[in-house]
């Protein structure tokens, strides 16, 4: 029987903000992460990618860790879980993926929350502290981000922390096994942060209990 080596990795930054950090995925978070996505399957599924078979096993799982391990040497992406600061409960996660260099200078955005975590503002403030991730830190130019038109909770978070919309990109991605249309949203670090983003984003922690994420 071959015994499995341990994936060893820096552990990456930890973002921080009120209220929750985020950090990269490791094999220790495989238990809280089954847990939290089994009981948010009716909320996630008519948002994302068919869930694979095996997707729950261990091995899935450790291949998972196995290509974030891969894509953050490489700076082909930063996927990050998102935590409360105080209890260090997985509440969802948050990744910049396709980073592409050279001219570009760019990456696409994508999240998901536990049902029972959203509406409460943490999502707004864990994109915020990915996008200061993204272009102070990694020095990208611009970020980019797709929704499916009937996802309202996923239009207002891109709108309120200053995504604008850019085109409309029919059966763009397969979502829930079926090819769908989506919205397109991109920011540009000349346009972070501006005093409209800063106004919504003291809005979004005034009314965070009533705001979807």
């Amino acid at each position: 029987m071959a015994f499995l080596r341990p994936i060893v990795f820096d552990p990456g930054p930890i973002l921080r903000a009120e209220g929750i950090y985020l950090r990269i995925p490791t094999m220790q978070d495989h238990a809280a992460w089954v847990a939290l996505r089994q009981e948010s399957r009716a909320f996630l599924k008519p948002w994302e990618p068919t869930w694979p078979r095996d997707d729950f096993e261990k091995t899935s799982f450790r291949r998972r860790i196995k290509r974030y391990v891969a894509d953050v040497r490489a700076d082909h992406g930063y996927p990050f879980f998102i935590f409360e600061a105080v209890e260090h409960t997985l509440l969802g996660g948050l990744t910049l993926s396709n980073v592409r260099r050279g001219v570009t200078q760019s990456a696409t955005l994508g999240y998901w929350m536990g049902e029972r975590n959203a509406g409460k503002g943490a999502m707004t403030r864990a994109v915020v502290a990915v996008l200061e991730f993204a272009f102070r830190s990694l020095k990208l130019h611009r970020i980019e981000a797709a929704c499916i038109p009937s996802n309202a909770a996923s239009i207002r978070l891109l709108e309120k922390v200053g995504f604008g919309r850019e085109g409309y990109a029919r059966s763009y991605l397969c979502i829930d096994g079926t090819w769908q249309d989506h919205l397109l949203f991109a920011l540009v670090s000349d346009d972070w942060p501006t005093a409209s983003v800063g106004a919504k984003l003291a809005d979004a922690r005034d009314k965070s209990c009533s705001n979807a994420s």
